[in-house]
């Protein structure tokens, strides 16, 4: 019981972080903001799936795909960023 109120409190985190980014998006156009944004909407995604699941799945590869997916997408809105500040 207490497991799924704290996932649930993580994945509304993660919407709320990705809305935030949206924000931020919408006054720069920057990609940083638009990645980050897709990103932790990914992570909500993948508390969502966990929940439907149950945590008794929580060590299958679906569940660590996307989570790595997102961590990787984060990893190229950064190296992007550091390239084209550079030119």
């Amino acid at each position: 019981m207490l497991y799924e109120v704290i996932s649930g409190a993580l994945m509304m985190t993660c919407i709320v972080t990705g809305l935030f980014f949206i924000r931020f998006w919408k006054k720069t156009y920057d990609r940083l903001f638009l990645i980050f944004s897709c990103a932790f909407f990914m992570l909500a995604l993948e508390r969502l799936v966990l929940g439907v699941i149950g945590t008794r799945n929580e060590l299958t590869p679906e569940i660590y795909y996307i989570r790595l997916s997102a961590f990787v997408l984060m990893l190229i809105a950064i190296i992007d960023k550091n390239r084209s500040t550079g030119k």
